[in-house]
């Protein structure tokens, strides 16, 4: 089999989710024995169709345009046995690189009409590769991507060209150190999605079901946890991805908001057959104190100080924000006596492997 991946992402290596998934499903086709070419579009020069139906009558299957996609994106497509479209969701469907991509396929058809299944459509010029859909969103609903796979069903389905779809929602924590576990089960999913994709030309239910699965629990503490996040950014001026290259954290304003973010970057795999009470005791503004009590691989969060905790920090509130943006050392502030703990210091010591860094 022969397979043209083709990657409309317009993110850099490492911020891409798009290229994340369709790494992992590039490895399953070629583990089953597919030929693939990789394609990124933000790397090669590709002209919007102007609609002028030169391929159709002028130059009869041959774009009039002269760029990457005439001399050599579309010949490739039209030896691919399957073709897979890689695009991030935007405004709910394919982005415009992806949706400039596939309309510059026009010079497969020819300009005639006929009835097909009681429609009209313009008959083939060439064979047509199959078609498959990755997609990525930022939304944890899955009913995010019904436009497009309506789009996709409606111009590939309805004319069995359309073999898979592959959405995975809330894909921007497949990259947070806290998810690392159940990300890695999502890849390892869609490697197998592209395995099945060539053994038996569709991917199975139970892949499909891991590749979608949950990876929020509680999507209330997901939502908050994100408009901290953006909170953050407009603070300081950062884009996400500025956040994330500097390795940032969401800084919350609040002792309930730094309860969200705790809870929300647990780490359940790093807290396995741990049982024990972390308290916080901050001064400064705003001052109090809260406690997280680890069972079982479960955090819960409560207000106030905790009858009997584990490991006690004492700290001025900014300091620790300033600690957990890594603007500041902990370690270094903590032989420096700018903030104190006591009891089980080795829970300390363990911080990074319970919040996911």
């Amino acid at each position: 089999m022969k397979v043209l991946a083709v990657d409309s992402s317009p993110r850099k290596v490492g911020h891409s989710k798009v290229k994340l998934m369709l790494d992992a499903l590039v490895e399953g086709l070629r583990d089953a024995g597919a030929g693939v070419d990789v394609v990124r579009l933000k790397d090669r020069k590709i002209k919007n169709c102007i609609g002028c139906m030169s391929c159709w009558t002028k130059t009869p299957g041959v774009c009039a345009l002269k760029d990457d996609m005439t001399a050599e994106l579309f010949p490739l497509w039209l030896e691919a046995d399957l073709v897979v479209h890689a695009s991030p969701l935007y405004h709910f469907t394919i982005n415009a690189a992806m949706k400039t991509f596939i309309e510059r396929t026009l010079p497969v058809l020819q300009p005639f009409l006929i009835s097909y299944g009681g429609e009209t459509v313009h008959p083939l010029r060439h064979k047509h590769p199959h078609v498959a859909f990755l997609s990525v969103a930022g939304f944890p609903e899955m009913s995010v991507f019904d436009q497009l796979s309506s789009w996709a069903n409606f111009i590939y389905g309805r004319v069995g060209m359309l073999t898979a779809e592959i959405y995975r929602p809330n894909a921007e924590v497949l990259t947070v150190p806290a998810f690392r576990h159940k990300a890695a089960e999502v890849l390892d999913a869609t490697r197998q999605a592209g395995r099945e994709i060539v053994l038996q030309g569709k991917v199975s239910p139970g892949t499909m079901a891991a590749v979608t699965r949950d990876l929020v629990e509680d999507v209330k503490l997901f939502h908050e946890v994100t408009n901290i996040m953006w909170k953050t950014c407009l603070e300081q001026g950062l884009s996400p991805a500025e956040l994330n290259d500097g390795k940032i954290v969401p800084v919350p304003g609040t002792i309930r908001d730094f309860q969200k973010v705790m809870r929300f970057a647990f780490n359940p795999g790093g807290a396995q057959g741990l049982k024990a009470v972390v308290q916080f005791d901050f001064t400064g503004s705003p001052g109090g104190s809260c406690h997280f009590t680890i069972d079982g691989g479960r955090i819960e969060a409560s207000d106030g100080p905790a009858p009997h905790p584990d490991v006690t920090v004492a700290s001025d509130f900014g300091l620790w924000m300033d600690i957990m943006a890594k603007k500041k050392d902990g370690g270094q502030m903590f032989l420096e006596g700018k903030y104190q703990a006591r009891g089980d210091l080795n829970l300390l010591l363990r911080m990074n492997d319970l919040f996911g860094q």
